[in-house]
């Protein structure tokens, strides 16, 4: 079977690799895919992003599946198309994408269903939102309503820090049409977990567990950024976790998605902060894998990923079951030099140790020209060590990242710390 999956970042990588294994899988394209996908020697690079186009050739290439990794042209109405033509694809329409390009669409579907989120407002006029940071104070969370490329939320530890970040969004016009409205909501304390199934429409299959380091530096300091490693499985989920987020969280979601007309397919990613108490709260949803999550829980994915996606596709994922590697998949980012702000690209990059069974190298901001890899984009790669424990995933990693080369790399010495933590 010949298979598209559309992006060019590590999540792509790792998802083309993936299919890639699959016994029945013919020819794997990534459009536009990067340097990593372009080195594999199953999968195929196709210059191609625009969607229709995609669609033409997912049509003449007679593309048995295909699956959209990144939100953007998710938010285009890539689904629409292809399945308009007759194509097997997996993702969510525009519209119930909107849960992740409409941060006041997914706040006030949330409160609708009785999904248990942070209290927040929305706001398009400049005014109303100073007055209200004054009135909720400090520290206090600001979101630009539409898609920012992770550069949309800005968690204020201070009332000036909130008040900038409004008039960023609403009065200098800093993110364009993406920050024309801002959602102030209340600020959650507690650790964070990325918790993601596969919806057929109406049957929901978990994925692994993991969690994501949104800050750049160690110890969770400096800006957020897409995400600088992950790791899976995440200690914080337990067993008893898990079923209360499908039961309070997860199933009201899809469900109530159903009863508002849009049904949901794809990838559906709730980001989770939990309390002290062990309570979870949704701080927002995506409506794709995420990355750098996807590295690591692909890593540790044993199941043919090809039959999981033909289940997807035929609304039968309650027949399906997943089998994951024991292991402890722990991934790093390298990121460019400047990266998030103003990343350098050009950069040689050299020393990627080839693939083995504890360790791989996924590419995100890399392309390959005359035989040599350069950087392209802000997050340049994501080296995923397995390991029979945090800390054996960790050095597996690190051992990786240390013989990679290239000028001003910047990644986290601390990937995996609150695991470590909690074991202690």
């Amino acid at each position: 079977m010949k298979i598209l999956v559309v992006g060019s970042g590590g999540r792509e990588h790792a998802l083309a690799w993936k299919l890639a294994q699959s016994e029945r899988s013919q020819t794997v394209f990534v459009a536009p895919g990067n340097g990593g996908t372009d080195l594999h020697p199953h999968l195929k690079n196709l210059a191609i992003t625009d969607p229709l186009a995609l669609a033409e050739f997912a049509l003449q290439e007679k593309i048995g599946i295909t699956v959209v990794g990144p939100e953007v042209p998710l938010a285009a109405g890539i689904v629409n198309i292809f399945r308009e033509k007759g194509l097997k694809i997996f993702g969510p329409t525009k519209e119930a994408a909107q849960l992740e390009s409409s941060k006041d669409f997914a706040k006030s579907f949330m409160q609708r269903h009785g999904i248990p989120t942070a209290e927040y407002q929305t706001f398009s006029e400049l005014q109303a939102a100073h007055a209200y940071i004054d009135l909720k104070g400090a520290p206090i969370v600001v979101k630009a309503d539409g898609l920012a490329a992770g550069k949309g939320v800005v968690v204020a530890m201070t009332l000036e820090e909130a008040h900038a970040a409004v008039d960023m969004m609403l009065s200098d016009n800093k993110l364009g049409d993406a920050g024309a409205r801002v959602v102030v909501e209340e600020f959650l304390s507690g650790e964070e977990a990325s918790f993601i199934v596969m919806v057929d429409g109406k049957n929901v299959l978990a994925l692994a567990t993991s969690q994501d380091h949104k800050r750049l530096l160690d110890h969770d300091q400096g800006p957020n950024t897409g995400g600088m490693g992950a790791y899976s499985p995440a200690p914080i989920v337990t067993p008893e976790l898990h079923a209360r987020v499908m039961r309070e969280i997860i199933q009201p979601t899809v469900q109530g998605m159903a009863k508002d007309g849009i049904v949901f397919t794809g990838f559906l990613y709730a980001g989770l902060m939990i309390d002290e108490a062990g309570n979870p709260k949704t701080l927002e949803f995506n409506c794709r894998m995420g990355d750098p999550e996807t590295q690591p829980i692909m890593a540790r994915l044993k199941t043919d990923l090809l039959t999981v996606m033909e289940h997807a596709v035929n609304g039968s994922l309650d027949s399906i079951e997943l089998d994951w590697d024991r292991r402890t998949a722990l991934g790093v980012v390298l990121a460019a030099e400047g990266y998030p702000d103003t990343p350098v690209k050009g950069a040689d990059i050299t020393g990627i140790p080839a693939e083995s069974a504890d360790c791989i190298s996924f590419h995100a901001g890399t392309t390959l020209a005359g035989g040599k890899l350069s950087v392209t984009g802000g997050r340049v790669l994501c080296v995923v060590g397995l390991g029979d424990s945090v800390k054996a995933a960790q050095k597996q990693a690190y051992d990786a990242v240390d013989k990679i080369r290239f000028k001003g790399a910047q990644y986290r010495k601390d990937i995996g710390w609150r695991a470590l933590h909690r074991k202690h």
